[in-house]
């Protein structure tokens, strides 16, 4: 008699993890330090970001849309750099600017929660992962004796649940901008007399012309699923591009080496 062979189960990691496992009750973690941010944040130069994130993440980075697929579908993304692999909000030693928003990206890490693949084909099933790389028995346990979440997982499992409802409202935010055909690709372009012309493609934006063309009941209907605001918010950012150049322009300046800024304590 023939035995039926067990599925083979894989999970995707969001970018960045690396290798992810399913966080079990026994499993003991190593917690990132207070300002420290994974590996992956020194070699970016944009970001992903949430619906929930754009007011505040508005005052710091420009907002725009990328697309992966020619258009089919948007994703907003924070730009942090003007290179390749140029994150301008960290510094040597990988801590992120104090003074600037922390994307939820970044704050969620080394948890995340993950789709299960079974045979190539992705399964409705969510589950509550870990990077690899933070599984240790030196780590923070995050149950206690009776199974109990600590507050610690509490914490971290609030994150991750919001932020992934928070993806979920971002990907019908970008679907519904698309359906009305609001986006318009862009470049970022810096002429200065002392420094090579730099410019920035593969950007999309909310075309302004083309929102000020939808119909009144359409312009109702953004206002009326809160979306109005995230416009606007996504518009003013982009004047954030100037103080991205100056940073890049301080950055330069600056001596190769530094010794890393301490944290004030509280």
């Amino acid at each position: 008699m023939a035995t039926k062979k067990k599925q083979p189960l894989a999970i995707t990691p969001p970018f960045g993890y690396g290798e992810v496992a399913p966080l079990q009750k026994t499993d003991k973690v190593l917690l990132p330090a207070p300002g420290a941010t994974p590996d992956f944040c020194r070699s970016i130069n944009a970001l992903a970001l949430s619906v929930t994130e754009f007011n505040i993440a508005a005052r710091d980075y420009p907002i725009v849309f990328a697309s992966a697929d020619a258009g089919k579908t948007y994703a907003p993304v924070i730009v942090l750099g003007l290179a390749d692999g140029q994150n301008l909000f960290v510094d040597a030693a990988g801590a992120w600017d104090v003074a600037t928003y922390l994307p939820a990206f970044v704050r969620r890490y080394p948890f995340c929660i993950s789709r299960l693949h079974v045979q190539g084909e992705q399964r409705s099933e969510k589950v509550a992962c870990v990077a690899r790389t933070h599984l240790d028995r030196r780590g923070v346990p995050l149950f206690d004796a009776a199974g109990e979440p600590t507050p610690q997982w509490q914490a971290a499992r609030r994150l991750i649940e919001e932020y992934e409802k928070d993806l979920d409202a971002t990907a019908q935010m970008c679907a519904f901008f698309g359906d009305l055909g609001l986006f318009s690709p862009f470049t970022f372009q810096v002429r200065h007399s002392e420094a090579p012309d730099l410019t920035l493609q593969g950007m999309h934006r909310i075309d302004e012309q083309k929102l000020k063309a939808l119909e009144p009941s359409r312009h109702k209907e953004l206002v009326a699923r809160g979306l109005m605001g995230k416009i606007y918010a996504h518009i003013h950012s982009l004047e954030n591009f100037a103080r991205l150049y100056q940073r890049a322009v301080e950055r330069a300046r600056a001596p190769t080496k530094r010794k890393p800024a301490k944290r004030k304590s509280k």
